[in-house]
């Protein structure tokens, strides 16, 4: 299964998830997408874009500052 990674360190929502909406939307159908974020609203930004979207969010952790996000494109 293919994983790809979006660097949005340093960017303030809602680019992060803008950005990795528009990455989503160019990957297949369970491919994977690790975001790096380190603005403190991306969590909650990102559940609300999954649940909203229908897109998975599979893992949402926080790692020396850094909040790392694992999407999952759905059909």
């Amino acid at each position: 299964m293919a994983e790809q990674v979006l660097d949005a360190r340093g960017l303030s929502c809602p680019l992060p998830v803008l950005k990795a909406r528009k990455r989503l939307m160019a990957m297949a159908p369970g491919e994977h997408l690790r975001v790096l974020a380190t603005d403190p609203k991306a969590p909650g930004d990102f559940r609300l874009y999954c649940a909203e979207s229908g897109q998975g969010l599979l893992e949402e952790r926080e790692e020396s500052g850094v909040f790392v996000l694992l999407l999952e494109r759905v059909a």
